[in-house]
C-alpha cells in the first residue's frame, strides 16, 4: 500500500512495536500519529504527573522517529475524527493500532472500524487480552489456571525497529504542547521516573543486570528490590514481550515473569468485564461508610498508622508506591476504614504514573474482596505487615520524618509511647483501633452477604 497511519496510544516506542513494524513492512509511507485526546484531557483523568510523563515520552518518541527519517505527527481533539481527517489528507489505506482492553479503548476501536480500514495488533500485553479461555468458559476467573495457560501460549515474535520511515509529502507534523497548556498544575517535583523509551530501556537494562536477581526480596519495603518499570510498561515505552524474553532465563526471572503475567491477567479480566472500574466483579453486599474526613486523613497520610502513612506520602511525593505498601494502604481503606474501594482507586489513579485502568481496578477489587481474591475476608494487619516488611523502620523514616528518632522497636507503634513523647512527635492519633475496625468490617461483610439473598 502507498500510505498507512499508525495510531499510537499506549505503545510509545520503536522497539518491538508490532503495529509500527507491520505498517513499515506493508506501506511505502507511514504516518506515526498521536492524538491528544480531549475525551481524556478534559476530565480529571489528566493528572499532572501522568501528563508530564506522557509529554516526555512523546518528545522522546519524536526524537527516535526523526532518526528513522520520519516525525511524530501530533493532533488534538477527538481521536477518531482526527484520524479520519488524516486518512483523507494522506490517502492512507489502513490504520494500524495496538489492541487495548478498556471500554473506552474498545469503543474507540469500534468507531474507527466504521470509518477506516483498521489493522489491530497485540502490543500492550504479552498475550492478547482475548486470547486465552478455559474449557467451557469465556475467560479465566482465577489467576493460577490462567498462568498455566499463559505459559503454554505461543508468544509472538519480537519486532526490530523499522530500518527507515518516510512521511507522505506535505504533511504538517504539528507540535507537542507545553504541560501547562494541558493541565493547570505542575507534576510532583520528586517523581521517581522520567518518561520516554530511552529512559525506560536504560532502566530495564539496569534492572535486568543489577536488580532482578534480588527480586525474591521485593516485599521488603526498606530495600529497592522492585523494578520500577511499571510507568514505562503503562505508556508502552518498553515492551512487556521483550521484558519477559530478557528476564525469563535469569536468576530471579521466573518470579518476575509471573508478575508480568498478573498484568496480562488483569487486562484479560477487564476485557471480559468492562464494567468493573465502576461495579464489583463479585458483589459482597457491602454498604461502605461515607466519611469524607476519614478519607482525607487516608489520602494525606495522617491515619496514625506509620506504614500506611508512609505509603500514602510516597505516592504523593513520587507518583509511585511500593507494591507491598499498595496492598497495605488499600486494605486499610477498604477494610479498616470500610470506605468504598472506588474512592481509593480514584486517588491512586490521580497520582500514579502507572495509573492503568486494568491493573488499578483488578488490584483494588482483589484487595477489597470484590474481585478475584478467593479470601474476601482477608485483612492486612498494618502493624504486623510493618514489622515483617520494614523491620528496621527505614521505609517509615524516609516518608514520615516526625517519627525519624524512634527506634525499630517503637516506630511502628508510636501510640505506645508516653503521652508527652507523642505530643513532641506531632504525629496524629490512630484514626481507628485495629481490632475494633476489623470486627466492624467482618460484621458488615457477613450482614451484607446475608442481604444478597433477601
Amino acid at each position: 500500500m502507498r500510505a498507512a497511519i499508525v495510531l499510537l496510544t499506549r505503545d510509545l516506542r520503536i522497539h518491538d512495536q508490532p503495529a509500527l513494524a507491520q505498517a513499515a513492512r506493508e506501506a511505502e509511507r507511514v504516518v506515526p500519529l498521536f492524538v491528544l485526546d480531549d475525551g481524556i484531557l478534559d476530565t480529571a483523568y489528566a493528572s499532572p504527573n501522568r501528563v508530564g510523563f506522557l509529554l516526555e515520552s512523546l518528545a522522546d518518541l519524536d526524537e527516535a522517529l526523526r532518526g528513522l527519517g520520519a516525525r511524530l505527527v501530533v493532533r488534538r481533539g477527538d481521536v477518531v475524527a482526527e484520524t479520519a481527517k488524516l486518512v483523507r489528507e494522506t490517502g492512507a489505506e489502513a490504520v494500524f493500532l495496538s489492541q487495548d482492553s478498556s471500554a473506552y479503548a474498545r469503543e474507540r476501536e469500534v468507531r474507527l472500524e466504521n470509518i477506516v480500514p483498521l489493522r489491530v495488533s497485540p502490543g500492550l500485553t504479552v498475550v492478547a487480552p482475548d486470547a486465552l479461555a478455559p474449557a467451557g468458559g469465556t475467560y479465566f476467573q482465577v489467576f493460577s489456571p490462567y498462568f498455566r495457560a499463559w505459559q503454554r501460549a505461543p508468544f509472538r515474535r519480537i519486532e526490530e525497529p523499522p530500518g527507515r520511515l518516510e512521511l507522505p509529502e506535505g504533511i504538517d507534523p504539528g507540535s507537542l504542547p507545553e504541560r501547562g497548556e494541558l493541565v493547570g498544575s505542575e507534576r510532583s517535583p520528586e517523581l521517581m521516573a522520567r518518561g520516554g523509551e530511552t529512559a525506560g530501556r536504560e532502566r530495564m537494562a539496569e534492572w535486568l543486570d543489577d536488580g532482578l536477581e534480588d527480586y525474591g526480596d521485593r516485599h521488603s519495603l526498606d530495600r529497592r528490590s522492585t523494578s520500577r518499570l511499571s510507568p514505562y510498561l503503562h505508556f508502552g515505552c518498553i515492551s512487556p514481550r521483550e521484558l519477559v524474553e530478557r528476564a525469563t532465563d535469569r536468576k530471579g526471572g521466573p518470579g518476575y515473569v509471573r508478575q508480568i503475567c498478573w498484568r496480562d491477567f488483569y487486562h484479560a479480566l477487564l476485557h471480559a468485564n468492562p464494567e468493573t472500574p465502576r461495579d464489583d466483579l463479585r458483589p459482597r453486599g457491602d454498604h461502605p461508610l461515607d466519611d469524607s474526613e476519614t478519607l482525607a486523613r487516608w489520602r494525606e497520610g495522617m491515619t496514625g498508622y506509620p506504614i500506611v502513612d508512609a505509603g500514602m506520602r510516597q505516592l504523593a511525593r513520587e507518583g509511585w508506591m511500593h507494591n507491598r505498601a499498595r496492598l497495605i494502604t488499600a486494605s486499610f481503606l477498604s477494610k479498616h476504614l470500610y470506605l468504598d474501594w472506588r474512592l481509593g482507586a480514584r486517588h491512586y489513579f490521580d497520582l500514579l504514573l502507572d495509573g492503568n485502568v486494568a491493573s488499578n481496578t483488578g488490584n483494588w477489587q482483589w484487595v477489597a474482596g470484590t474481585g478475584v481474591d478467593t479470601r474476601p475476608y482477608r485483612v492486612y494487619n498494618p502493624t504486623l505487615q510493618a514489622r515483617r516488611h520494614d523491620p528496621s523502620g527505614d521505609y517509615v523514616r524516609r516518608y514520615v520524618p516526625e517519627l525519624a528518632e524512634l527506634g525499630p522497636a517503637e516506630i511502628h507503634e508510636p501510640w505506645l509511647q508516653p503521652e508527652a513523647t507523642r505530643g513532641v512527635l506531632g504525629y496524629p492519633e490512630r484514626v481507628v483501633e485495629h481490632r475494633e475496625a476489623v470486627a466492624r468490617f467482618r460484621r458488615a461483610r457477613a450482614e451484607g452477604q446475608l442481604g444478597l439473598f433477601d
